[in-house]
């Protein structure tokens, strides 16, 4: 994980993982929660038929439980061990990743970790899941910090706990500018929700198309198209 800054940085960057650093991981984060709720509950689950892209692990995980007729009070009750167990599972599974970085992923984050600029994850991964991804891909030491599902039920608050982290641990001065980089409209409303600069790429299921619909302030194919000085006060 990158180092505490000795002085606050001009700038801000937050990623999302999926679709935006790494693509096509394999189903071991598909199966993990899958595998979780029959772990917990005894429920056989599935996730087709539901909107992954874009969207919070508990989510899924509750539309799941609801697919297959859970209750209420079942699913609030066994989802905090679902969430346990899926972490555990996924940890043990993953394999490298390393070969699944999406196009211009290391060149932009060894460019912004060149400049000083501090780097964050806001990602729907669980924390477990999430820090071991981007591990697996050799990227985990380029983020300061980061917001993961669990610690708030949106992405646009997720993205605002990530810009309140980086400026309680001194990332960041007053002004600096702060980009959320994704490839989901989701990102796009997160972004634009906390006032922060939105970049789109359509590295992930989301389109160029559907993305524009989105309005990002800047909209991209890939990160080899992106200009560090775009990120840049």
């Amino acid at each position: 994980m990158a180092s505490r800054r000795s002085s606050p940085a001009d700038a801000l960057v937050l990623f999302d993982i999926d679709g935006t650093l790494i693509r096509r991981a394999g189903p071991h984060h598909r199966e993990s929660l899958i595998d979780a709720v029959r772990h917990a509950t005894g429920l056989a689950t599935t996730t087709d038929g539901i909107p992954l892209h874009g969207m919070l692990d508990p989510d899924i995980l509750t539309i799941m439980l609801r697919n297959v007729g859970a209750s209420r009070r079942l699913i609030r009750g066994a989802l905090p061990e679902i969430l346990r167990r899926a972490q555990s599972l996924y940890v043990r599974r993953v394999p490298s990743l390393e070969r699944k970085t999406c196009p211009g992923v290391r060149r932009v984050l060894s460019g912004l970790s060149r400049r000083g600029v501090p780097m964050g994850l806001v990602t729907g991964n669980l924390p477990r899941i999430g820090w071991k991804k981007v591990e697996r891909a050799g990227l985990k030491r380029h983020f300061a910090l980061a917001a993961f599902a669990g610690m708030h039920p949106t992405r646009t608050g997720l993205a605002r706990i990530a810009v309140r982290e980086a400026r309680e641990m001194g990332l960041i001065r007053n002004g600096a500018r702060i980009s959320l980089i994704g490839d989901t409209p989701a990102d796009v409303e997160a972004a634009r929700a906390n006032g922060l600069q939105s970049v789109a790429v359509a590295t992930g299921l989301s389109s160029l198309e559907e993305l524009a619909g989105a309005t990002p302030d800047v909209l991209l194919p890939d990160l080899r198209s992106l200009r560090l000085k775009d990120l840049l006060p």
